[in-house]
C-alpha cells in the first residue's frame, strides 16, 4: 500500500521533500513533543519535519542519562537505530570522524541531527534520485531524457557509476536515449521493502 500515494498528480516540488518520518519499526512515543526550542541544526530543519526532529529528540534524551544535552559516542549507533537507521558499525565510525568525535567522546544534538539526516539520505538514495530528476526538470514537463537523468546521478550525491546507472535503467526498462517519466521510473525502483 505505501506505493499508493506516490506522486499521482502533478509532478512533485522541491518542497515535497521534507524526509518522511516513518520507516522500519519506528513507533511515536506518547512523550514530550514540546518544541525544541531552537534546533542548532539550520540546515536540517530544511530536510527534517518538525514531528521528526521531536522524535530523535525523544531518543537521543533516553540516552543523555545526565541530562547535559550530550550523548556518548558508543551509544550512538543503538540511537540510531532505535529511530529506524541502519547503520553499519563502519558507518558509525565514519560518522564520528567526519565530526572529529573519538570513540570516547561525547556529541551534541545538532551533530546527531546532521548524522542522522546523511545516514538517512545514504539509505534513501530514491529520493536522491527523485531530487535530481526534479532539478532537471526545468519546464516541469513531467519527465526529462535518460541521457540527463543519468549525467544528473553521476555528478550528484553518491555518484552512481555508468554501470550501476545501466543497472538501474535496465531494472525500471528505461531506453537509454529515451524520455523518463519520473512518477513511473521512481514507482519501479521503489517497490516496498521487505519487513525483515
Amino acid at each position: 500500500m505505501a506505493a499508493e500515494h506516490l506522486l499521482p498528480g502533478p509532478p512533485p516540488s522541491l518542497a515535497d521533500f521534507g524526509l518522511e518520518a516513518g520507516g522500519k519499526g519506528t513507533e511515536r512515543g506518547s512523550g514530550s513533543s514540546k518544541p525544541t526550542g531552537s534546533s542548532r541544526g539550520p540546515r536540517m530543519a530544511k530536510f527534517l519535519s518538525q514531528d521528526q526532529i521531536n522524535e530523535y529528540k525523544e531518543c537521543f534524551s533516553l540516552y543523555d542519562k545526565q541530562q547535559r544535552g550530550k550523548i556518548k559516542a558508543t551509544d550512538l549507533m543503538v540511537a540510531m537505530r532505535c529511530l529506524g537507521a541502519s547503520p553499519t558499525p563502519g558507518e558509525v565510525q565514519r560518522h564520528l570522524q567526519t565530526h572529529g568525535i573519538d570513540g570516547n567522546g561525547e556529541l551534541d544534538f545538532s551533530t546527531f541531527l546532521t548524522i542522522m539526516h546523511m545516514q538517512i539520505k545514504q539509505e534513501d538514495p530514491k529520493k536522491e534520485i527523485l531530487l535530481a530528476m526534479l532539478m532537471a526538470d526545468k519546464e516541469k514537463k513531467g519527465y526529462i531524457m535518460a541521457s540527463d537523468l543519468r549525467s544528473k546521478l553521476m555528478s550528484l550525491g553518491e555518484k552512481l557509476t555508468h554501470k550501476e546507472v545501466d543497472d538501474l535503467f535496465r531494472e525500471a526498462d528505461i531506453e537509454p536515449n529515451g524520455k523518463v517519466k519520473y512518477d513511473e521510473f521512481i514507482h519501479k525502483i521503489t517497490l516496498p521493502g521487505r519487513d525483515y
